[in-house]
């Protein structure tokens, strides 16, 4: 934890500061305590206890919050390529999280996060896999990354979903009760749990009223999937006789405490739905892509009124999970339907930073650099052939920057990458480990 009066200096860098103005400011971004005391200017330290970080030829910026993300899946990372959903889903990826153990599981998520830190992302909403899910928070507690985690509840009866995921009703509500006293608020708030009912189709009715109720007495989030395929979607009306966003909201899933990852195949009343009860979506496109799910139509929801998150899902579906790359095609996905003029640089900026914010239910606290909020900052080199010259940095950021361009990250204002190397895990030592935790899972 960040000492009381420690003060981190981020050092002359070009600011954006995604305050409701988009100000782009110049000069420091300085931390105490990590919280931010000053965006912009010349910073004079106030104490002994100080870092200065050289910012110069950076972008400086609120980190990336990813509002979908399952970390248990890295080390499937390339075993369940060219295949849809449901397929994808019962052939590799249940099957590889029923054979997770804790310590695989372990080696999973720390490839997972110092894949997501030296890239920029600084917090996630994260749904682990059915068991174990200690793991996971005890990573992330190591790794400095904000994170928002839930077990992935599944307790229907169902001969597809093998037998090391099937789990009774009472036995996973009783299993999140236990995570939420253990870890929710633990690290100083930097982690928090969120109920996770994988989607409607792995849970009973009942399991999902009572996530509906505890999410609200405990004040927690929710996060699920939604209308992510056409046959999910076909399923979920043969067993319902209504769309997922409709069986949701009957059963009081949705509110403001709630992120549905995808989204893709909704009907305008379903957005209607979305942004009465001003539930959040989260937009993975590189996911939606190679599974041949679809595009979600991102201008229809914020037309609608609904706020948009963006994420890279899993490693075992999107390949990687560098936030620059779901920020670029974002940005560029729904021009040749809607028009040029869709999504501008900056609004999909403020979708990767304060709308992951908001889906987290943590807009007060990160997502923009204002005084007050919690330092969660990243500097990201624009000195590369690739993005000079830098006539915009919205433009250099939405459209031309790379995960291997962030140079510095801190996360509650202590510095977790610098200089492009990860100072809270051995990255050597884990990426040995996933291999060897790899082929040991799938030999």
């Amino acid at each position: 934890m960040t000492a009381p009066d420690a003060e981190l200096i981020l050092r002359g860098g070009t600011i954006l500061t995604l305050d409701p103005q988009h100000r782009v400011v110049a000069g420091d971004v300085a931390s105490r305590g990590g919280v931010l005391v000053q965006v912009g200017g010349d910073y004079t330290p106030t104490g002994h206890d100080y870092t200065i970080v050289d910012c110069a030829g950076c972008v400086v910026m609120p980190g990336l919050v990813q509002a979908h993300v399952h970390t248990c899946q890295t080390l499937a990372r390339g075993r369940a390529d060219d295949l849809e959903l449901l397929d994808w889903l019962r052939q590799v990826i249940w099957p590889h999280e029923a054979a997770l153990d804790p310590a695989a599981l372990t080696c999973a998520a720390e490839l997972a996060h110092a894949e997501l830190l030296l890239s920029g992302t600084t917090a996630v909403l994260d749904m682990a896999t059915v068991h174990h899910t200690e793991a996971v928070f005890a990573v992330a507690e190591r790794s400095g990354l904000r994170a928002t985690i839930g077990k992935a509840m599944m307790d229907l009866p169902d001969p597809q979903i093998p037998a090391g995921l099937r789990e009774g009703t009472q036995a996973s509500l009783d299993e999140a009760a236990r995570l939420i006293a253990r870890w929710h608020g633990a690290a100083g708030g930097r982690l928090r749990y969120a109920y996770a009912p994988r989607f409607a189709l792995s849970c009973t009715d009942e399991l999902l009223r009572a996530v509906a109720s505890e999410a609200r007495d405990r004040g927690v989030g929710v996060h699920t999937h939604a209308s992510e395929n056409p046959g999910e979607v076909a399923l979920v009306r043969q067993r319902f006789g209504k769309d997922n966003v409709e069986v949701l909201d009957d059963l009081g899933l949705l509110g403001p405490h709630t992120c549905l990852a995808h989204c893709i195949h909704l009907s305008a009343d379903e957005r209607r739905r979305l942004a009465a009860r001003g539930a959040h979506v989260c937009h993975c496109p590189s996911s939606n892509l190679k599974l041949a799910s679809g595009i979600c139509d991102v201008p229809a929801l914020i037309a609608a009124g609904v706020s948009v998150a963006l994420g890279a899902d899993g490693a075992a579906c999107s390949n990687n999970l560098d936030g620059f790359t779901e920020l670029r095609l974002a940005a560029l996905l729904h021009k040749p339907r809607s028009g040029p003029r869709a999504l501008p640089a900056a609004e999909v900026v403020r979708m990767a930073t304060l709308g992951g914010a908001a889906a987290l239910g943590l807009a007060d606290r990160i997502g923009s650099l204002e005084v007050g909020k919690r330092a969660d900052v990243i500097a990201v080199d624009v000195g590369g052939a690739h993005v000079v010259p830098t006539a915009s940095p919205w433009s250099a950021i939405a459209y031309a920057a790379r995960g291997t361009d962030v140079r510095h990250v801190a996360v509650d204002g202590a510095v977790v990458v610098r200089d492009r190397r990860l100072l809270t895990l051995d990255v050597d030592r884990v990426r040995a480990s996933a291999r060897a935790a790899a082929a040991r899972l799938f030999r």
